[in-house]
């Protein structure tokens, strides 16, 4: 064999030994990121999962059930009195004050702490 056949084939065997290794090492690197992002996803959703776990607790006991009524929704208990106060209404001929604009909403955590609260909030609001 001459000299250039036997560099050829030795720059063949040399590129298929390359890609041989360099393409299961990117694939292998590239699992082990995705497999530290997916533990970090699953430690994250753990962490949730008790949060709300701990506040479902939470909302099965009565107090927190009537403390939330009390406070969103102004339910009294039979015999209680309720009070609401109404601002006085404009003389006629007065000038009609300049309201304040309301105050912007709370932005929504979809899955946040509060989901179950915020859930139970909802489904009472489309009860009453």
């Amino acid at each position: 064999m001459s000299s250039k056949a036997r560099i050829v084939v030795a720059s063949v065997i040399f590129i298929g030994i390359l890609f041989g290794a360099v393409y299961p090492t990117r694939t292998y690197l590239a699992q082990q990121r995705d497999l530290r992002a997916a533990h970090q996803k699953l430690a994250l959703f753990k962490q949730q999962n008790g949060h709300l776990e701990a506040e479902a607790k939470r909302l099965e006991s009565d107090e927190e059930i009537e403390r939330i009524a009390r406070a969103r929704f102004n339910l009294v208990k039979p015999g209680e009195e309720a009070y609401a106060i109404v601002p006085v209404p404009p003389k006629p001929g007065d000038p009609a004050p300049a309201s304040p604009p309301p105050p912007a909403a709370p932005p929504k955590r979809p899955g946040g702490p509060n989901a179950v609260l915020d859930w139970m909030v909802t489904t009472l609001q489309r009860i009453f």
